[in-house]
């Protein structure tokens, strides 16, 4: 089979010569594709994702978003082991889509995966002791197309399926003038106790991904890429995700 990778010291013997534009411009090239190489090696993977259990946290606490996991069959009825489960989509880390909230709004089969394969900012927010208010944003040099994710209190207080740290109206708004990309946060909904779903439909309208249910609590704020695919089903308006950082 013809080899076409050459090591230094072929490259230096060859015809060619060891002091030619050839040789410096491939030498070049390997000292970079290795540098690239060891770096990707080195980054670290952070799974933001919550554990899927049947005795996990759901929204208010509600029995009914509780997951149901059941065994089908195993090695005492058959030759293969096969599991069932029952889910509400918006139990445990999930994505929105426009149809939770606006009637004929899209679906988890019109998303764009590309948008949620993405640079991130994760934003120290656990002082905020009740809600994300535009005040609490305002330090944070929020840019047009970021995508930011929300770490407070919810990643380490067991207040997740009550009076949970949210994003109220204000905070949704001055994100909404900024034309964000996105935003996540480590609550199960990123509203609490809006009957008219003001968060939602604020970042919904300028067509921000709502990602719910992040575990941030062992993630330094910083600038991260962010992988956060939902599972592709049609016609619903959420669907479980699996997010991860890399740095």
């Amino acid at each position: 089979m013809k080899k076409n990778i050459f090591t230094r010291e072929e490259l230096r013997s060859s015809p060619i010569g060891a002091n030619s534009l050839f040789f410096k411009v491939v030498s070049c090239i390997k000292d970079v594709a290795w540098e690239v190489g060891m770096n990707y090696y080195n980054r670290k993977i952070y799974d933001i994702s919550m554990p899927i259990t049947m005795d996990m946290p759901v929204y208010k606490g509600k029995e009914a978003k509780k997951p149901i996991i059941s065994v089908e069959s195993d090695f005492t009825t058959g030759t293969a082991y096969e599991s069932s489960i029952k889910m509400n989509l918006h139990t445990g880390t999930h994505l929105d889509r426009t149809l939770h909230m606006i009637p004929g709004g899209n679906t988890m089969d019109t998303l764009i995966l590309e948008e949620l394969i993405t640079e991130c900012r994760v934003i120290n927010l656990t002082q905020v002791q009740d809600k994300i208010t535009a005040k609490d944003l305002e330090s944070k040099n929020i840019q047009q197309g970021d995508f930011v994710l929300f770490k407070t209190r919810n990643s380490f207080e067991p207040i997740l399926e009550g009076e949970y740290i949210y994003l109220d109206q204000s905070g949704a708004k001055y994100l909404a003038e900024r034309r964000v990309k996105g935003v996540g946060i480590d609550a199960l909904g990123i509203e609490r106790n809006q009957p008219g779903h003001e968060t939602h439909l604020t970042l919904m309208e300028i067509g921000a991904h709502i990602l719910e249910g992040l575990r941030l609590a062992e993630i330094m704020e910083n600038h991260y890429e962010l992988i956060a695919l939902p599972l592709h089903i049609t016609g619903t308006e959420a669907a479980p995700v699996r997010a991860i950082l890399i740095k």
